[in-house]
């Protein structure tokens, strides 16, 4: 199935909770968090008959996937669109107003839900995807887009992270690469191999492909809390790992990349971690390796070498 066939009629972003909002029938799931989903920039217009969304926390972005999805709607096509009211809940309905929608505005366990129709002429969807869309930034000097992991700036632990790499050789990993910062530090040692570039978020496995376009490269759309892709046998594995999930703080994804690492790595294999200084990972880097070394704490983060 193509991604704008025509038997797609409902489409469902993120996973709302089921007693908030009715998922349609068929509903093809197509948010970029959720590996293996289609692409809603890729819908044909007037398409669908309904969308139900769990809308981004992000302003810029969640204006983007709005109007993708008006969009994509048949005139008189039906859209739930559905967030937390500290994550964005508050301003949904006028958001869907400024597209010309008429809104109806529920609130319920903290969420506000909007239902609107697809208006016969919406308004202002050309500047919201627009303004949503991949560019490049100069400050970064790289290719990105509003909704990944520090999207506009350079994430103060992988600064760190970058001021104490050593050089690196042979096979490794960035798990978690977002736009792949530190995947061309890591590039730039003569010695390395290869370096399979993973990220659960399609936009920034898109952008990484673009940042570093380099044949020792891999690119990996992928959940590494799963079983893909398929790593073993590593000299390294370098990480920022996330430890916010849907907006809470999980501290389990960190615990998740370091087991998934231990199982990765060759024996004498080494991992390069950096955390927020307050997240407990000492405890599970000394159960999954040889040895733990806090190699320096600054600035709310600490940066650990561990080998297998």
């Amino acid at each position: 199935m193509t991604h704008t066939d025509p038997d797609i009629r409902a489409v469902l972003y993120g996973l709302p909770p089921d007693d908030l909002a009715e998922r349609p029938a068929g509903a093809v799931q197509v948010s970029p968090l959720i590996p293996g989903s289609a692409r809603l920039e890729d819908l044909a217009e007037s398409s669908l008959d309904s969308a139900v969304l769990l809308a981004p926390p992000g302003t810029v972005e969640r204006r983007y996937v709005l109007a993708l999805a008006i969009r994509a709607l048949r005139p008189g096509g039906r859209l739930v669109a559905l967030a937390p009211k500290d994550k964005g809940g508050t301003r949904l309905a006028k958001e869907l107003r400024s597209f010309g929608c008429a809104v109806t505005d529920e609130p319920r366990r903290h969420h506000r839900i909007c239902t609107a129709l697809r208006p016969e002429t919406p308004s202002g969807l050309d500047a919201a995807v627009a303004e949503g869309a991949p560019r490049h930034i100069d400050n970064l000097a790289l290719c990105t887009q509003p909704g990944i992991f520090s999207w506009d700036r350079l994430d103060p632990g992988t600064a760190l992270l970058l001021r104490h790499l050593p050089a690196l050789s042979g096979r490794g990993a960035d798990f978690g690469c977002g736009l792949g910062i530190l995947a061309r530090a890591v590039l730039t040692s003569p010695k390395v191999a290869s370096l399979a570039l993973i990220d659960i978020d399609r936009r920034a496995v898109a952008m990484a492909r673009r940042n570093v376009d380099e044949a020792r490269a891999s690119h990996h759309w992928a959940d590494l809390r799963g079983a893909e892709p398929a790593l073993s046998g590593l000299d390294f594995v370098v990480t920022n790992p996330p430890f916010h999930d849907g907006g809470a703080e999980d501290q389990a994804l960190g615990r998740a990349f370091i087991a998934r690492a231990a199982s990765a790595l060759r024996p004498g294999g080494t991992l390069h971690l950096v955390a927020n200084a307050h997240l407990p990972y000492e405890a599970p880097l000394r159960d999954a390796f040889r040895s733990v070394t806090p190699v320096v704490t600054e600035g709310g983060y600490k940066l650990f070498e561990a080998r297998k």
